[in-house]
């Protein structure tokens, strides 16, 4: 059985309108061979502190990388067949892709890439660092030290105010605001909205807030793996169950209860006694 350990930094106050979590994980014994890398609202930067971590998109073979930036996605990503066993997990905002990459978010969206694609030789450094430092304490230290050097700068680039403002009423809605009503928000047509936005954050504003909604629905399962699905679909405005059931199959490749059954459940009951921690450093 596979246990392990979580630990968390609080999100430095400069850093969080770039950065929402900062996490460190460590396997006790064989990783799952099973991990769904959801959509949510979030860029992904994974930095491994041992082997390579593999990640596959749908019918796609298996890519490895040490450190990896995971753009805006609507489908899950699997993410396994590789002996990795820890690393660090940053979620950033979309703001983060032009400040610490100079690249608008959308031309990172869909795809997962070495970050030494995009940074060059910074990434080899800051991974040769956190693997050199002793304790989680450090790591995020190292980590947190250099995000605040490369934000000292002024962000590459900016977004239309009018863009931001509906990624923003998206967020708020957690998706539930049409794209009619956005577009009227902003002055601006749908079918302009609609461009503009995609250009910007590489998803049309109607399949964010598909993925807004997932992620709000990931996010009770996790609460509350037991939660009744009928009543789950009514509070997140999915027309019933069916609708909800439809929308996982379609996003993550699954239906919610597979998804809890396969990935959720072995991770809350499989774990040997003592072999799962959590902590915040």
């Amino acid at each position: 059985m596979t246990g392990y350990e979580l630990h968390s930094r609080r999100v430095h106050p400069a850093l969080r309108p770039y950065v929402a979590d900062i996490s460190g994980y460590a396997y006790v014994g064989d990783p799952p061979a099973l991990h769904r890398g959801l959509p949510s609202q979030y860029l992904t930067l994974v930095i491994t502190l041992d082997d390579p971590l593999g990640v596959a998109w749908p019918d796609s073979p298996v890519e490895k990388y040490d450190t990896l930036i995971g753009g805006l996605h609507s489908t899950a990503v699997h993410i396994g067949e590789t002996p990795n066993r820890s690393g660090i997990q940053l979620g950033l905002t979309p703001a983060a892709s032009r400040a610490l990459f100079g690249l608008p978010p959308g031309e990172l969206a869909s795809i997962v890439v070495g970050l030494d694609e995009v940074i060059g030789a910074p990434a080899r450094v800051l991974t040769d660092r956190l693997r050199a430092a002793p304790t989680w304490v450090d790591r995020f230290d190292v980590l947190e030290t250099m995000l605040l050097e490369q934000w000292a700068e002024p962000p590459a680039g900016e977004t239309r105010a009018e863009v931001g403002w509906a990624w923003r009423r998206l967020r708020e809605t957690a998706g539930g605001i049409g794209v009619q009503d956005l577009a009227a928000e902003v002055g601006w047509s749908r079918r302009y909205l609609t461009e503009r936005f995609t250009t910007e954050f590489g998803l049309a504003p109607k399949v964010a807030a598909r993925v807004m909604r997932f992620e709000q629905a990931v996010g009770r399962l996790r609460r509350d793996p037991k939660a009744k699905l009928a009543d789950l679909s009514a509070e997140l405005g999915y027309a019933d169950q069916a609708h909800l059931t439809r929308e996982w199959n379609t996003i993550a490749g699954c239906s919610p209860r597979q998804w809890v059954a396969e990935e959720l459940l072995p991770n809350i009951q499989d774990a040997p006694p003592g072999a799962a921690a959590e902590s915040e450093v």
